[in-house]
This record gives C-alpha cells, sequence and structure tokens, in this order.
C-alpha cells in the first residue's frame, strides 16, 4: 500500500477546544490550555505516525479581529494555515454561535482541500442541539465532513483520525517517524511559564506578558532554565511579582513542577520580569519572540 502524508491544518474561533483536540490527536500535551482566549498564539505542529501514514497537525491561534500588530501576525499564521493545508480540520463547539467570522466560513465553502468539521465540547450539550448544529454546518458547507465530538472526554477522537488518513494524499513522510513535533524544548518551557501566567493573573495581565527562555542548559542529571517575562508596564511588572515576590514564586513552582514532568528530568528555574512598553507593536522584538519572519 502507498505511503499517504499530509498537513492537517486546525483553525477556529478562541476557546472552542482546538489545542485540547490537538493534544488528544497527538496523544502529547504540545498546546498549553486555559480558559481563556487567544491562549495559543503560535501555529504549532505535532506528528502521529501509522505504519503507512503520517499526519502532521499544526495548531494555530484562534480567529479574531486584529487591535495590534501582535495579532494580526496571529491571524497570518492562521491564513497562511489555510493556505498550505492538505486538509482543514475547522473546530466549533455547542457553546458559540455557529455564523461567527462568517468570512472564514465562506473560505471554507470555497477552498479545494478536504474540510472536516468537528462539533466539539457535545459533552455540555443535548442530542438535540448536536443534531442542530451539525444540519446547520451540512448546509453551509456541503462538501465538508461533519463530526461530533468531544475532546475532553476523548469522544470522536478516533472517528476524526479515521477521517483525516482516508483523506490524506499520497506522499513520503515529511519528518522521521521517531519525530512528534517540530517544536524545540526551549519553546516548551516558555510555553509551560506563559500557561502558568495565564492561569494565575486576571484582566490585561496575561495578554500584555512575553515569554522568553533566555538561558536553557541541558545537564546529566537537571536543565538549568533561565527565563524573562517582559509585560508592558511597571504596574504589570509589580502584578506579576506579587508582594515579596510571592506571586512570582508561585507561577514558577508551577511550572517548574510542570516542566519536570514535561522533560522527565528535575529543572532548576530562574524567572526575571522586564518592562518592555512596546513588544506588542515592534517588528524587531515580534522577530525575536518568532512572530514575524
Amino acid at each position: 500500500m502507498a505511503h499517504k502524508s499530509g498537513f492537517v491544518n486546525i483553525i477556529g474561533n478562541p476557546n472552542v477546544g482546538k489545542s485540547t483536540l490537538m493534544n488528544a490527536m497527538v496523544g502529547e500535551k504540545l498546546c498549553i490550555v486555559t480558559a481563556k482566549a487567544q491562549t495559543t498564539r503560535h501555529r504549532i505542529m505535532g506528528i502521529v505516525n501509522g505504519e503507512d501514514w503520517q499526519i502532521v497537525y499544526s495548531d494555530t491561534p484562534g480567529i479574531l479581529k486584529p487591535v495590534y500588530r501582535l495579532q494580526e501576525n496571529m491571524m497570518n499564521f492562521v491564513d497562511s494555515a489555510i493556505g498550505d493545508a492538505d486538509i482543514i480540520l475547522y473546530v466549533t463547539d455547542t457553546i458559540e454561535k455557529p455564523d461567527k467570522n462568517q468570512e472564514y466560513i465562506d473560505k471554507l465553502s470555497r477552498i479545494a482541500v478536504p474540510v472536516i468539521i468537528v462539533v466539539n465540547k457535545i459533552d455540555v450539550s443535548d442530542q438535540a442541539k448536536v443534531k442542530e448544529l451539525m444540519e446547520w454546518w451540512a448546509a453551509k458547507v456541503p462538501a465538508a465532513l461533519i463530526i461530533s465530538a468531544s475532546a475532553k472526554e476523548n469522544f470522536g477522537i478516533e472517528t476524526i483520525l479515521n477521517a483525516v488518513v482516508e483523506r490524506l494524499p499520497v506522499s513520503p513522510p515529511w519528518y522521521d517517524k521517531d519525530t512528534f513535533t517540530d517544536r524545540n524544548l526551549r519553546f516548551f518551557a516558555s510555553e509551560i511559564i506563559r500557561e502558568k501566567i495565564l492561569l494565575n493573573y486576571k484582566d490585561e495581565i496575561p495578554y500584555s506578558c512575553q515569554v522568553e527562555v533566555e538561558q536553557f542548559k541541558e545537564g546529566e542529571e537537571r536543565y538549568d532554565i533561565s527565563a524573562i517575562i517582559y509585560v508592558m508596564r511597571d504596574s504589570q511588572k509589580g502584578i506579576l511579582i506579587g508582594k515579596g515576590g510571592s506571586a512570582l514564586k508561585r507561577t514558577g513552582t508551577q511550572a517548574r513542577i510542570e516542566m519536570e514532568d514535561f522533560f522527565q528530568k528535575k529543572v532548576f528555574l530562574q524567572l526575571l520580569v522586564k518592562v518592555d512598553p512596546d513588544w506588542r507593536e515592534s517588528r524587531r522584538e515580534l522577530r525575536k519572540f518568532g512572530y514575524e519572519d
């Protein structure tokens, strides 16, 4: 049997469960998951292999109307994902209004590659509502396959996998069969820290923060990691650090524990906080953080 391989790009609105679905499909926690919008900022690839197939999944930021340059670049990731996909996995859910961001629904109806629409979070809905939504999507994008699922409860994952494999183009593998992502360890360290910021702080703080891993030293016994958290104002720096450093210490401890589980190695983690008022708008800074070519 000929080998099949392709790029399966996951797109959709914020908070519909794209990253949860990606992690479930790959079987690894590659994407951070929180209840906040804009949790995912980059395109993150996860690679799944079978004997005669390879799927290269790509998680993307949630679709939004950009307000600043960082968000514009995030939407460029989404548009490029639509342009270079072999299969589009569009994720919606049982909570959002289905016609949100109509322009992307129009794109789905015109795109030449196969489209699979996943109606996620059926665990928080009822059968009648799910049936109604699936019929709505079938009418809007007639060529698409509609699948109901609950990524959180791992329901429908095998159905999605089988549908993807069936639609993969004939191709040799794009990556070595023992590769599971295109990202390096530094990236995952920075994402784990950013996840803890999203979970521990409210309001604008998480969206004003960017994490840069300044040092990642791999030793036999442990990894020594030093990271800088950039914020936009001195007041945000104070909130992030907390009284006597307590808030930053809590965030660092949580991040270190998760890193040790992810890397399967002891971790020494040092966090610093710096103010950079223009990082979300500066081309130079965004390039440094991997948001611009």
